[in-house]
């Protein structure tokens, strides 16, 4: 795919791999900004639930307006290809982060705060993300953070410190 165009993207470089598709560094050759592109496998776009599911989270994140929540460009289709436009997100995962060694409380609270945030306006939407795991968000614009199963424990954990720790002012 990398070197390939679809519709005014150029593909420069692949970014992840999930169960929905494929996500690829490109260039929108008319703007002439840096994109993601989230590809749907050919597979899926040809099952109607599947390909209604794809339409359905670009619909949901459109309805999303939070800096800490990549926002998405555009819902596409080129030579039979079903593909999302979405915000680049530049960075280290918050699992890069971890892994480099502890992380200072202050820093945390940032991080679990910006969380939260970016949680609330979701589920204010009724948006729920299943996907959620420490390789998502980026130390740039943290989205998310552990799997869905702890993401009640970073709220509950985030609703302590927040007892303890006097907010600045």
């Amino acid at each position: 795919m990398i070197g390939k165009t679809l519709g005014h993207y150029q593909i420069t470089g692949q970014l992840g791999k999930g169960g929905m598709g494929e996500v690829f560094q490109a260039k929108d050759q008319v703007l002439g900004r840096d994109v993601a592109i989230k590809v749907l496998p050919g597979e899926f776009a040809k099952d109607p639930d599947r390909l209604a599911r794809f339409q359905r989270e670009a619909k949901l994140l459109a309805s999303l307006n939070h800096p800490n929540i990549a926002a998405i460009y555009g819902l596409e289709t080129s030579a039979q290809t079903n593909f999302l436009v979405l915000e680049p997100v530049e960075g280290e995962t918050l699992a890069e982060r971890i892994k480099a060694g502890p992380i200072p409380v202050e820093e945390s609270l940032k991080l679990a705060f910006q969380i939260a945030e970016a949680l609330e306006v979701a589920h204010e939407k009724g948006v729920i993300h299943r996907d959620l795991k420490p390789a998502a968000p980026t130390a740039a614009e943290p989205a998310v953070a552990a799997p869905r199963p702890k993401i009640h424990i970073v709220i509950n954990w985030f609703e302590e410190l927040k007892k303890r720790v006097p907010a600045k002012r």
